[in-house]
């Protein structure tokens, strides 16, 4: 459900107002009761009821009718748009209570509502966000963020620190693994040979030894050798003024962005409501995807949110799941 003092409790009530979802899956919202019924009166949608169940065995799935876990950890008195420590809290326990239940295989992917990296602090929980936590609850050492949407694909070697920080984390071993995690994925998806490419990380991938230090021969360069070597379609390392658009315009299936901004930025001029985030090389298979953007306190509680990145996010769940319920 996400940080309920946010959108997140908002784009689920409309998002699981649509009968393709239903179509498609069976969802099931692991949160506050309370506050999903909040968020029903916020969006006026006096089609849908709520039902509250204490396990999975006695959702109804049925379009109208939000079955939601309630793990009743707040009260429905959380003001919208202000960092609250139990709302933080409470996000860290839906996201375990999810991962608890794709490990014993009860559910088949997981999508998740933005929280607040600084509610979820203030809560207890010193995590820079969803996908660490992930990461932690799954035992997982290798893994990435990809953003998704219908022009670009993007996944990223560093994610959240310090661009310094970034270029000294990346690692012949780190891109390569990059690489497999954005091929496997694909592959899963339907795509038998995607096309990969690396972004640079200095000015114009280097210039060949102008800019830089030598990072792209040094950190990147030998991954790519290596993927190649093994069958894939990967080449690079690219300038990213102008990989992007390449890749945009259909050269490539997915990008390989060496750190946050030069990955993020590119999604989001796109369009925040269309993008999508996605966990991927969690242990044990575990499907993540998540709305692209946060939990935007200041329209919280005046039913402005766009529901339409929780719709793509539920698709893309459905889309990578190996159980997918449409076939």
């Amino acid at each position: 459900m996400g940080d309920a003092a946010g959108v997140g409790p908002e784009i689920i009530v409309k998002a699981l107002r649509h009968q393709s979802i239903y179509e498609k899956c069976r969802p099931v919202v692991i949160g506050d009761a309370q506050i999903l019924q909040r968020a029903i009166e916020v969006v006026h949608a006096s089609d849908m009821r709520l039902h509250n169940i204490n396990e999975l065995k006695d959702a109804r799935f049925v379009n109208g009718c939000m079955d939601c876990l309630d793990l009743a950890l707040l009260e429905n008195n959380i003001p919208f748009g202000k960092l609250s420590a139990a709302a933080g809290n409470a996000a860290f326990h839906y996201v375990a209570k999810a991962v608890e239940l794709a490990k014993e295989g009860f559910i088949d992917a997981i999508c998740t509502a933005p929280l607040n990296k600084e509610a979820l602090q203030l809560g207890g929980h010193p995590y820079p966000g969803h996908t660490e936590i992930l990461a932690d609850l799954t035992g997982t050492k290798e893994y990435s963020m990809m953003l998704s949407t219908a022009k670009l694909k993007v996944i990223h070697l560093t994610t959240h620190v310090g661009l310094l920080k970034a270029i000294e984390m990346i690692t012949p071993d780190r891109t390569f693994n990059v690489i497999r995690l954005a091929y496997d994925t694909l592959k899963r998806a339907g795509n038998e040979n995607p096309k990969i490419a690396v972004c640079g990380i200095n000015p114009h991938a280097g210039e060949n030894g102008l800019f830089g230090n030598g990072e792209e021969e040094e950190k990147l360069v030998p991954a790519i050798e290596r993927a190649v070597a093994l069958g894939m379609d990967v080449t690079g390392p690219y300038p990213a003024d102008t990989l992007f658009f390449r890749a945009m315009r259909g050269d490539f299936d997915i990008v390989v962005a060496c750190y946050h901004d030069q990955g993020h930025a590119p999604v989001k001029v796109l369009g925040i409501e269309s993008g999508v985030n996605i966990t991927v090389g969690l242990n044990g298979g575990i499907i993540r995807t998540s709305v692209d953007h946060g939990t935007a306190f200041d329209i919280a509680g005046k039913n402005l949110a766009d529901e339409s990145s929780m719709i793509e996010a539920i698709y893309s769940a459905i889309e990578l799941s190996p159980l997918t319920l449409h076939d």
